[in-house]
């Protein structure tokens, strides 16, 4: 067998099928239709909470929007930071779009008051389309258990229930879940740009 009938081997067996396979998954990644998380009926409930600002917030603050939500606390030493650092990179991507919102949650409101979210906005340089809520424990936990579905364990937000997720959380439109992203891999965080951009696309 002559060298050129090997290359023709070579590409036959390997490199044809690895290109045909990231053509089609740069098709899909670009052009196919990101899944409802929950099923087409599901969305996400009305809340009303205060913000860093001492203001309330409810959700006519996400209407046309598109939302990347997470579920955080201020004390947190070592996961928090580095989903807020994510959202940081994200927010600076889209810096100036007014179409997306970011939201953070907090799931230790007790010690998360407005002033300690607003010192924890001017010590991480949170600013412009960027809320983050403190209010109801038991209000915010049900949003995280049944509207984020970001975990399948129960509770009721009693003193003893403690909810710590690196999810972030793809929140189109219409207020429906198209997707999660561990918000301390930066490939999950890519992916997530990526997804928005989809989102943006979308009628």
């Amino acid at each position: 067998m002559t060298k050129y009938h090997v290359w023709l081997f070579v590409a036959a067996v390997v490199i044809f099928p690895v290109t045909v396979f990231a053509v089609v998954k740069w098709f899909e990644n670009t052009y196919t239709a990101l899944p409802v998380m929950g099923g087409e009926s599901h969305k996400i409930a009305g809340f009303n909470l205060l913000n860093q600002h001492g203001g309330t917030t409810s959700l006519k603050e996400w209407h046309n929007k598109i939302v990347v939500a997470d579920f955080f606390f201020t004390h947190c030493p070592v996961v928090c930071p580095k989903m807020t650092r994510s959202l940081k990179n994200v927010q600076g991507l889209y810096a100036g779009d007014k179409e997306l919102l970011l939201t953070s949650f907090s799931v230790d409101p007790e010690r998360d008051s407005v002033g300690q979210l607003k010192e924890y906005a001017a010590r991480m340089a949170i600013r412009d389309n960027w809320l983050l809520l403190t209010g109801s424990k038991k209000e915010i936990y049900k949003l995280a258990r049944n509207s984020f579905l970001i975990t399948a364990t129960d509770g009721d937000g009693g003193p003893q229930d403690f909810i710590h997720s690196e999810l972030l959380v793809l929140i189109d439109k219409q207020k429906r879940i198209r997707g999660y992203y561990n918000g301390t891999l930066p490939s999950e965080v890519d992916n997530l740009v990526r997804d928005i951009s989809r989102l943006k696309k979308e009628k």
